[in-house]
């Protein structure tokens, strides 16, 4: 099942193992899926000395990895290839001890600090690309507490399941038999979930101050240009940010990345951490700012976890989110109906009637996704006309499942209490209200600015982007923005790069001119 070359990059990742691991697989001897399973897991093993593979008879198709013969928390209900793949080998490692996503000592206390036994199961889908990051999350959280046991789900195996608990998006967290979260989301905000449903034994108590030359907020491409190139200058800088990569890694195909014809959001990320990691930059992951306060020029930053960070200098570069629509019914269904990504949960409307409200670029590479799965795909757009890229309005009409309507606003979303079953959309020129019977609306509207910690500290514009100079800084001395949160035109990776970088240099010219306060 694994290419030769994919064997060589697993063997140089998996050389470095200390324990014994080996893949218990527990299946039905007539599951359809038996062989894929066992070629892929032998397959990895074949690639270290210290994995091997034991087959025992079972109910359905489900394996876990053992350490030292002992059975580990992590099981695994899927053939973990395509995204999850990834989540395969990281847990090996992991339970090694090793891997760059392993959290910092103040993460590790909580984890460890959570009470009772907390049984999670992750619904999955493989072409899913938010669901890695869940997965890994939970994945660590498990192996440093080993009162957490981790099911990973995948809903195409088990359908009856998915079914029967009416799951339409991914990836859906389940702690002790109840939904805890749908979509994407990182270490530090499921921590937080589990925390508060859980309970935990003690609180983590931060009394110290960490003083820096500059602070980093957001991880993204700007974050990670500006605290590189602060890094280079020789300051001490520290980057607060939920992950490294931000908005990036949802994107699935990078094509206008000079010099780079082709990636992915995914690898993109991976190389900004790597990249990272050469320099010495504080990574503060898995936690964002919550606070931040003027004190004689200084920027005293306040985590979510209470950490307090001081220095002369801060560069705001927390990006974007998907924008929402803001209508009735549109919270009330999110997961059952109502979902953002087409790439994660299109899957879940295999052969249904789907919308896409949003006609620019997101939207209509969102609808070609959707034409290949679903069995009619509209497409709303509040213009008088797509505001895509002009191959891709090309390859919209050629679709022939693919039906565009424009110069409509939406104004509800319906449903039967547990799933969506239609959309209200009132005409600009007749002012007409039409209802469109659906299964799913995948919301592809834009983004916007996330802003809101910051904007009684700095200016911003009516939409909430943050109001920069062609320097990059702020109406405040010493505060600089950069990329996607601010007013800069265009919101391109290749561009916020450009900002973080520009930010980064503005602050170190106005520290040598000593202009970090006014």
């Amino acid at each position: 099942m694994l290419e030769q070359e994919l064997k060589n990059q697993v063997k140089s990742l998996l050389a470095g193992l200390k324990e014994n691991y080996t893949f218990f697989i527990e299946i039905s001897p007539s599951h359809p899926n038996k062989e894929e399973l066992r070629i892929l897991l032998e397959d990895v093993a074949t690639c270290s000395a210290k994995i091997d593979c034991k087959i025992a008879d079972g109910e359905g198709l489900a394996f876990s990895i053992l350490k030292g013969g002992k059975k580990s928390s992590i099981i695994f209900r899927a053939i973990p290839t395509g995204h999850e793949f990834s989540s395969l080998l990281l847990a090996i490692l992991n339970m090694d001890g090793i891997g760059r996503n392993i959290p910092d000592g103040v993460i590790v206390n909580r984890i460890k600090a959570l009470k009772g036994k907390i049984h999670i199961k992750t619904y999955i889908s493989l072409s899913c690309t938010n669901c890695p990051d869940v997965v890994q999350a939970i994945n660590v959280m498990s192996i440093l507490n080993n009162s957490i046991q981790h099911e990973i789900i995948d809903g195409s195996i088990n359908e009856e399941e998915v079914a029967r608990l009416n799951i339409q998006a991914v990836p859906s967290v389940y702690v002790n038999g109840e939904l805890l979260h749908i979509g994407r989301s990182g270490l530090g905000e499921l921590l937080s979930k589990i925390e508060e449903k859980a309970g935990t034994r003690n609180n983590v108590s931060i009394n110290e101050s960490k003083y820096y030359d500059i602070i980093i907020a957001g991880g993204g491409p700007a974050g990670v240009s500006a605290a590189i190139y602060s890094a280079r200058k020789g300051l001490k800088v520290a980057i607060v940010a939920e992950n490294i990569g931000g908005q990036v890694s949802e994107t699935v195909g990078i094509e206008n990345m000079i010099s780079v014809p082709q990636t992915t959001g995914l690898e993109l990320s991976g190389s900004l951490r790597d990249h990272l990691g050469e320099y010495p930059v504080d990574l503060l992951g898995n936690r964002k700012v919550e606070h931040i306060e003027l004190v004689d020029g200084q920027k005293r930053v306040r985590t979510t976890l209470g950490e307090i960070l001081v220095a002369p200098a801060l560069v705001i570069a927390t990006g974007a989110s998907w924008r929402r629509l803001n209508i009735p019914g549109e919270s009330d269904y999110i997961g059952s109906g109502v979902a953002f990504c087409a790439h994660c949960d299109g899957p879940f409307y295999k052969g249904k009637r789907v919308a896409v409200v949003g006609g620019g670029n997101s939207g209509l590479e969102a609808a070609i996704d959707l034409s290949g799965i679903a069995s009619e795909v509209t497409i709303l757009e509040y213009m008088s006309e797509l505001k895509g890229d002009h191959i891709l309005q090309e390859k919209i009409m050629a679709l022939p499942n693919v039906k565009v309507i424009t110069g409509v606003e939406t104004q509800s979303i319906e449903g039967d209490g547990s799933k969506v079953t239609a959309i209200k959309f009132r005409d600009h020129i007749s002012g007409t209200i039409h209802k469109q019977d659906l299964d799913g609306i995948f919301v592809q509207i834009g983004l916007t600015a996330n802003s809101a910690i910051f904007d009684e500290l700095v200016a911003v514009n009516k939409a909430g982007e943050i109001i920069t100079d062609p320097y990059c800084r702020t109406n405040i001395a010493g505060v600089y923005a950069a990329g996607d949160v601010t007013v800069v035109p265009f919101k391109q990776i290749i561009i916020a790069m450009g900002e973080g970088s520009k930010a980064a240099l503005s602050a170190f010219e106005d520290r040598i001119k000593d202009k970090l306060k006014a």
